[in-house]
């Protein structure tokens, strides 16, 4: 299946560093349980197979955070010898941890990777159970407050550095990062509360903060970054991890970025291997030697040179005097999994729920390849994938369209807009049904063409007559075509003007358009979205919907 189907490192977008509404903190909280693991090994890498000498070669697909891709494909680089003329090559796929995380929930054993390198142990615990076993560690890099050398003198944290508690109350904007796809913006945040006290007061504090900050026009992360480095004494607070300031700062050829270190210490991203479950015993020999070469002793010391932290926190590359970060490894600060989780319900119990209409192309161009599958295969699993990442409190529905799919009617309801955890009867949710729905979508392709506009309409009207106002109520339509009823169909002029006539602020509907592949008509997506308060996303690489369907999804209030 799709994602996994290339060879060497392919990196994909780096983490998007917005603040997040609170409505996606929820994805956060969807799976209990909150775990740091710190481990090394100093073992050698295993040997490099010769060219010549490998007749059985074993595939063994490694899923790892973006940031780590370059760093993975060089450790990865040469087939690795396992004996007896067969060797294991590494499949090097950089990709969010969300993703992966909703991909372990939803997609058959085959078109998940093998090997697992995220960028935190929290994602492991959130994963269930996946049946991930911890395997050590590539790299470690602590978490630190970037901003300018002269904001920092400025506040005087140069010489007396502050604690995590002193650095959310100055006045200083801070930059969040997003806390559904960040473990980064979780790990500051608990550490904040701890720096605290802990006890509701502590939670107040940190719950307040994120509410001024999602009230306030506050810079992304990237953009604080980019002041921080321009070297400003207004530059904002960005926390994240310090191999990231190292980073900017090489990017932009200066050393103005300065990691502040809160004198109590810091958590750490730590950059954990985790296994996934394999049957096959010569598998499981390839998946060994990969998890070797990641572990190795001779790994860290490539993760410094990348500016990385090694497994027991040695240095990175170009730390020092007057480059903006620290030779010695700050305090470790361990996180009380329970507290962190409780934090995160308390925020969580501040979202605003999703109410999510899904309508699915079914027409026949949905057929066209697209990875190891095609562009509906690629739908379906983009949408199972989501679906995970929803809580039960949440609410959606499927439909699917092309040209008169039932009757003279282009589109015909899957599953009708209800809460997940509705019982729909038979022992079974209707988180469960639309699941059984999704998976029904390459099976139920119409060559009759795409009724894009009448379909939008209906959709609209639906979720507006099923609107519930404790949600935001959302149509997400995703098609590969451009309207092509040219018989008794509404024009997309008419459509605007209609959907800008029937609009009621008392329930307002938004459309979220993706347009997936080339063909898709982009402009009549973003007039859609212009005309209903939505937006639209164009997906040009068929095999990037799943990141494209979850960027929509946490942005979709």
């Amino acid at each position: 299946m799709g994602r996994h189907a290339h060879t060497r490192a392919r990196t994909d977008r780096r983490r998007p560093a917005l603040l997040a509404g609170l409505a996606a903190l929820v994805v956060a909280v969807v799976v209990a349980g909150l775990v740091w693991w710190t481990t090394g090994d100093d073992e050698t890498a295993p040997t490099a197979a010769g060219g010549g000498g490998c007749t059985d070669r074993r595939t063994v697909p490694v899923t790892v955070a973006p940031e780590l891709g370059a760093l993975a494909g060089q450790l990865l680089a040469q087939p690795l010898d396992l004996g007896g003329g067969s060797c294991a090559v590494a499949e090097v796929t950089a990709t969010e941890p969300l993703q992966t995380l909703a991909d372990l929930g939803s997609l058959a054993p085959d078109a998940l990777p093998q090997v697992w390198v995220p960028d935190s142990s929290l994602w492991a615990a959130r994963a269930g159970g996946s049946g991930l076993e911890a395997a050590g560690s590539v790299a470690t890099s602590p978490l630190v407050l970037a901003t300018s050398r002269a904001a920092a003198d400025q506040l005087g944290w140069t010489t007396t550095p502050p604690t995590w508690g002193e650095a959310l109350t100055t006045d200083r904007p801070l930059a969040v990062p997003d806390l559904a796809a960040s473990a980064e913006g979780v790990s500051v945040l608990a550490a904040v509360r701890q720096s605290l006290g802990g006890g509701e007061a502590a939670d107040n504090a940190v719950v307040e903060a994120v509410l001024a900050a999602g009230r306030g026009d506050v810079p992304t992360v990237a953009d604080g970054l980019a002041a921080g480095t321009a070297g400003g004494a207004d530059a904002p607070l960005v926390p994240v991890s310090e191999q990231e300031v190292l980073a900017a700062n090489q990017a932009a050829g200066s050393d103005a970025l300065v990691a502040v270190y809160p004198r109590e210490g810091s958590p750490s991203l730590d950059y954990p291997v985790l296994r996934l479950p394999v049957g096959d015993d010569g598998q499981r020999r390839a998946v060994d030697a990969v998890v070797q070469a990641l572990t190795a002793g001779t790994a860290g010391e490539q993760a410094r040179a990348a500016g990385f932290r090694d497994q027991q926190g040695g240095s990175p590359a170009g730390a020092g005097t007057g480059t903006g970060v620290q030779e010695a490894a700050p305090q470790q600060v361990a996180l009380d999994p329970a507290a962190v989780q409780a934090l995160l319900g308390r925020l969580a119990s501040l979202a605003t729920p999703s109410r999510l209409l899904t309508v699915m192309d079914v027409s026949t161009s949905m057929e066209a390849a697209a990875g190891d599958g095609t562009r509906a295969t690629l739908a379906r699993d983009a949408g199972k994938s989501a679906l995970t990442l929803l809580p039960d409190s949440h609410s959606g529905g499927v439909w699917a369209f092309a040209h008169r799919l039932d009757g003279d009617r282009d589109w015909v309801e899957l599953a009708p807009l209800r809460t997940f955890a509705t019982d729909v009867g038979g022992g079974k949710t209707h988180r469960q049904l639309i699941d059984e729905q999704f998976d029904t979508l390459p099976s139920i392709l119409d060559p009759g063409g795409t009724g894009l506009y009448d379909t939008t309409l209906a959709a609209v009207r639906a979720a507006r007559e099923a609107y519930d106002p404790g949600s935001v109520n959302t149509v997400v339509l995703i098609t590969d075509g451009e309207d092509d009823d040219d018989e008794a169909g509404i024009d997309l002029g008419p459509l605007l003007d209609t959907l800008r006539a029937e609009a009621d602020p008392a329930r307002p509907v938004k459309v979220v358009g993706i347009a997936l592949g080339p063909d898709a008509d982009l402009s009549a997506l973003e007039q859609i979205g212009q005309a209903t308060g939505g937006a639209a996303y164009p997906c040009l690489d068929p095999e990037d919907l799943q990141g494209v369907l979850f960027d929509a999804i946490r942005r979709r209030g």
